[in-house]
């Protein structure tokens, strides 16, 4: 997903002519970010997550989304590493942008 930041980030701002060698060169990682000043979109996505659930945490318990939040399928996992679900995304992110205090309830 970064990369495929930077990627377009690269193409907007185009080349720089650099002086010193005298030839035409892509823009670093540093130099795009220092140019942009936008946060990453993996950080966007991360709050906006946040937000949602939050949205969900506030409704009613008879609301769709937070009957399904909450809904356990009682099914057996594939074979191999299981799969993150929503809610362990959601509580990493919680720990990334509010710190180790942030509990899921």
């Amino acid at each position: 997903m970064n990369a495929f930041e930077r990627k377009v980030y690269r193409r907007i701002l185009g080349p720089v002519y650099d002086n010193e060698k005298k030839n035409w060169r892509i823009l670093t990682n540093k130099e795009i970010y220092a140019s942009v000043k936008k946060p990453i979109i993996i950080e966007t996505i991360r709050l906006y997550r946040l937000r949602w659930f939050g949205h969900v945490q506030r409704m009613e318990e008879s609301r769709i989304p937070k009957r399904i939040l909450y809904m356990n399928l009682g099914t057996t996992r594939m074979r191999g590493r299981p799969r993150n679900s929503w809610q362990d995304e959601v509580r990493e992110n919680g720990r990334i942008v509010c710190g180790e205090g942030f509990t899921l309830s």
